[in-house]
């Protein structure tokens, strides 16, 4: 995420903008190709300097049928209070994206309006608990506000390109400003980092709100238009949404929850083992040798057991490249790879535990604990100097030995494989 340092100078309403083509519905700019149905999370940020301030995530989910799209939002706020909380849906005609309808509800208020040549609908204030009936007429064509930035996403955008966009925003303080225009005013080449995908070659797109002049930001994909992230000017501050890939999913394997769950809890085999960690387990301290052979896990130790599978082999080794290349956020498992997860504990002091009514397959069985070792190391006690008649003859080092003890951790991962149902497998889980 990076927030931009703009340094513009603005006139609100420059005469160029005034020569500059209008884009609203029905124009040749707009190719709603690249509108996909399709559900989309993005976190809201207020940012001011170097501090950013998550304020709450905002839902979308686009559908697609009779020839309309049908736009829901949903913003949840970071404190997950419902009196800060506003959903929208927006209805709009699929290739030209004329408004159809519109619903929203907030903190304060309810607005109803059915878009037509006579907009008609009702906004119900929360406050006064009255509704009143609308009647409005606007005088040119419009984009519905809701549907503004995924507008931009449609518009053939490169470097000189701009336009001004009208749209369409009901206040009931000011009734009678029902369109605002919005213009574009440079297009220039960008490279977005995702913490999650890497590198994207992008747009950013600056867009003049004329009435106010407050600045808006828009980072959009150059191959598939996707909207990375959007900056809102504000008071001393920015408000930044940024765009969290709900889409993204490296791992092509799919990981069958029936099947994992089935075979931890329906089988008849049963795995015993040891755990604990090796002699020369931990520290490497200047080749000091541990006294102790065994360092068992204690008991309470929490050991994990899992089938392995297609996807999870595949998980390990896409965040393998990850770590190594250092680049992107690492993959996290499925949301339900718990239902394939059993787990025992360590019941004495020899590190022993055991799992039952497993089925035939191959598992990964995981633990991780503290342990203390021990070792033997010898140290210069002093020296002995030597004299004969004739004065100073040499000196001889005097050794002396002690033991010491550190603490250290064990992380221990082993596959183990069940033949046949019934099969009974002792193992030894051995750092």
């Amino acid at each position: 995420m990076k927030l931009f340092a703009l340094v513009l100078a603005v006139n609100l309403l420059p005469f160029a903008a005034f020569c500059q083509k209008t884009v609203a519905p029905g124009s040749k700019d707009i190719n709603t190709k690249y509108i996909k149905p399709e559900k989309s999370l993005y976190t809201v940020y207020y940012v001011k300097d170097t501090d950013w301030k998550k304020m709450g995530t905002v839902n979308y989910d686009i559908t697609l049928a009779n020839n309309q799209f049908s736009l829901s939002d949903y913003f949840t706020p970071n404190d997950n209070t419902k009196t800060s909380s506003r959903t929208r849906n927006s209805v709009a005609d699929a290739q030209t994206l004329k408004p159809i309808s519109y619903f929203g509800e907030g903190k304060d208020s309810k607005l109803t309006l059915n878009f037509a040549q006579i907009t008609t609908g009702n906004f119900y204030s929360k406050k006064t608990k009255k509704d009143k009936k609308l009647k409005l007429q606007p005088k040119e064509d419009f984009v519905d506000f809701t549907w503004f930035d995924f507008l931009l996403t449609t518009l053939p955008l490169d470097v000189g390109y701009k336009a001004r966009v009208p749209q369409f925003y009901y206040n009931d303080e000011s009734p009678n400003v029902l369109v605002e225009y919005y213009t574009i005013k440079e297009v220039k080449s960008y490279v977005y980092n995702s913490p999650r995908t890497g590198k994207h070659d992008s747009w950013v797109v600056y867009v003049l709100e004329e009435a106010t002049g407050a600045m808006y930001n828009y980072i959009i994909d150059k191959k598939d238009h996707r909207l990375w992230q959007r900056e809102m000017s504000m008071s001393g501050m920015w408000e930044i949404t940024t765009n969290e890939e709900l889409d993204y999913q490296p791992i092509k394997n799919k990981f069958d929850k029936d099947r994992v769950s089935q075979q931890i809890y329906k089988g008849n085999s049963v795995i015993v083992g040891t755990a604990y960690a090796k002699a020369d387990t931990g520290k490497r301290l200047g080749g000091l040798v541990n006294t102790a052979k065994k360092q068992y896990a204690p008991k309470g130790t929490e050991i994990t057991i899992f089938p392995s599978s297609a996807y999870y082999d595949e998980w390990e080794e896409v965040n393998k490249k990850i770590r190594k290349k250092k680049l992107v956020a690492e993959v996290p498992l499925d949301a339900d790879f718990g239902y394939g997860v059993k787990k025992a504990k360590v019941y004495d002091d020899q590190g022993h535990f055991e799992f039952a009514d497993l089925m035939p397959g191959t598992y990964v069985i995981m633990a991780s604990f503290d342990f203390t070792n021990s070792y033997n190391y010898s140290y210069v006690s002093g020296y002995t100097n030597h004299y004969n008649y004739f004065g100073y003859t040499g000196s001889t080092t005097n050794y002396g030995s002690a033991r010491q003890s550190y603490n250290d951790k064990a992380n221990v991962e082993k596959r183990v494989t069940i033949d046949k149902d019934g099969e009974k497998k002792d193992v030894n889980l051995r750092e």
